[in-house]
């Protein structure tokens, strides 16, 4: 970790014990993860070895290969997809078009495991240039413009249920300043286990996360890159039932940013603890792979849990998505850790409180891009209010470092933003960053008031809660709700009967691909 000087004089012992804390909590669940897999892992597999399409129901192809491999998924889907390619003589797209019809490749006799092994080496070769090529371009954008790369990063959502609507206000937004666009899935896409296929135009609250929407969003984003002379990056959200999959589309078709935590789909969405945790896993390895920023998501808790009484269970998740992370390979610059401005505007000193949590986190956390949220909670639809609050949010984003800052919106709670109030959120944004450009810089803080006094009362909160998580596992604290005030059974919530433990002899090209690129379990 880069050294930085506290200005909050937080303990450095301390911290280190709360990432000792962190591993020493994740490990027996990496175990779990290390022995299992998942359906939606060996979709995703599929997937990035070429497995594309749907029948004539909307059922993709990778869903059917699973469904026709039932339970020999707990041996590894691959096998079945590689062996075909080679017995059949098919190239993936010619494979795939015979599934789509009917073509069960699971009952094809395996050929020699060489062979098989032979087709997964070069597929896995053509897998590793295109996420190379797409992490070489990003990189070199980055390179072209950076004289152009603001801090915070300013971070817009677009949500129209159409993905044509979405690329003209998307395409608004950069044009207005922003520097990410992040798509809102459809109202409950992280409960489906499955993937849609193609270009949709329907949705409820968002827009359905498929490649196809990917690739044109990605490409409109392009057309405002070469136009403004700034790289804009593009968000999606990898959670849910299809975590792996969503992971791998956003490698295959450049994304830039990818919403994915270790629990929030336990806690949020009921999906079971072990998918959930096996599901993160792999996900994490892909975004690493392609060099994709996590955004975790510990605003999330606020919601539920009260900002000022439950700060440290924010502190206490950030831990551990990084202990996860780390355990998935990937390096702290790309662990975009959340939290958010959340505490009730009614509150005596409430500002003190979210300034000394968002200086808490980024001395904690100094190399990760952190991702700050904006009020939500006590949004009352007042325009004039909301507009303060967010200019405070806006404040506290610039002078604590925050990489990543999802602009609030003057009519949050009311319904999706229009234009105007994305373009007023934008330039609320570049005035307050502008005009305290230095601000950070110049501000120290009284030795033992308020802020130092908050900040290291979270730390001190957060090691005890890390210390019952360890004594009680990580498992337990989840049922018992320690995390959000939500208790979720490890036997149930949704997705369960996806988990496989893994058959003595599993085969995953893709995995051994990717432990071997980012040095993991070394």
């Amino acid at each position: 970790m880069t050294p930085v000087k506290s200005k909050l004089g937080l303990s450095k012992p301390k911290i280190d014990s709360a990432r000792e804390l962190a591993e020493g909590i994740t490990a027996p669940v990496q175990e779990f993860i290390d022995g299992h897999t998942t359906v939606t892992i060996e979709r995703a597999t599929l997937r990035l070895l070429g497995a594309d399409g749907a029948d004539a129901d909307g059922v993709p192809v990778p869903n059917l290969i699973a469904s026709q491999c039932a339970e020999k998924l707990s041996g590894g889907a691959a096998q079945y997809y590689l062996n075909a390619l080679v017995k059949l003589n098919r190239t993936p797209a010619e494979l795939n078009k015979e599934i789509e019809k009917g073509l069960n490749i699971a009952d094809i006799e395996l050929t020699d495991a060489k062979r098989i092994q032979a087709k997964a080496a070069e597929l896995v070769k053509g897998l590793d240039a295109r996420i190379a090529g797409n992490v070489a371009h990003r990189n070199a954008k980055l390179k072209q413009y950076k004289d152009k790369v603001k801090s915070p990063l300013i971070y817009v959502i677009v949500a129209t249920g159409n993905i044509y609507e979405d690329v003209k206000q998307a395409q608004a937004a950069a044009l207005q300043g922003a520097d990410i666009i992040a798509v809102i899935r459809t109202t409950a896409q992280s409960l489906l286990d499955y993937v849609p296929y193609g270009a949709t135009t329907e949705g409820f609250g968002g827009t359905y996360a498929t490649q196809e929407n990917f690739r044109i969003m990605r490409a409109a984003l392009d057309e405002i890159v070469e136009k403004e002379g700034r790289y804009i990056r593009l968000v999606n959200y990898c959670s849910g039932l299809c975590m792996p999959e969503i992971a791998a589309m956003g490698a295959l078709e450049r994304l830039d940013m990818m919403l994915n935590d270790s629990m929030y789909g336990i806690l949020f969405r009921d999906i079971n603890m072990y998918r959930t945790f096996t599901d993160q896993f792999f996900s994490r390895m892909i975004n690493t792979a392609a060099d994709i920023i996590i955004n975790t998501g510990e605003d999330n808790y606020l919601t539920t849990s009260d900002a000022v009484e439950k700060a440290h269970t924010v502190l206490a998740s950030q831990f551990l998505n990084e202990r996860f992370a780390f355990n998935a390979g990937m390096p702290a610059r790309l662990m975009g850790l959340g939290h958010a401005f959340e505490i009730d505007p009614a509150l005596k000193n409430g500002f003190l409180y979210e300034y000394a949590q968002a200086l808490m986190a980024r001395e904690i956390f100094p190399e990760h891009p952190l991702k700050y949220m904006p009020p939500t909670k006590f949004m009352t639809g007042d325009i004039f209010k909301g507009y303060a609050m967010n200019t405070l949010f806006n404040f506290v984003s610039k002078a604590t470092g925050q990489g990543i800052e999802l602009l609030g919106m003057l009519t949050e709670a009311i319904h999706t933003p229009y234009l105007q109030d994305r373009h007023l959120a934008i330039e609320n944004a570049l005035y307050v960053h502008n005009t305290m450009a230095g601000f950070a810089d110049e501000i120290e803080f009284k030795k033992g008031g308020v802020i130092q006094k908050r900040a290291q009362q979270v730390l001190d909160e957060t090691i005890e809660m890390l210390q019952d998580v360890k004594k009680r596992g990580l498992f337990t604290a989840i049922e018992t709700g320690m995390f959000a005030e939500i208790k979720r059974p490890r036997d149930g919530g949704k997705g369960f009967d996806g988990v496989y433990e893994k058959a003595a002899g599993y085969y995953n090209p893709v995995e051994a691909y990717l432990k071997k690129k980012l040095k993991v379990g070394k």
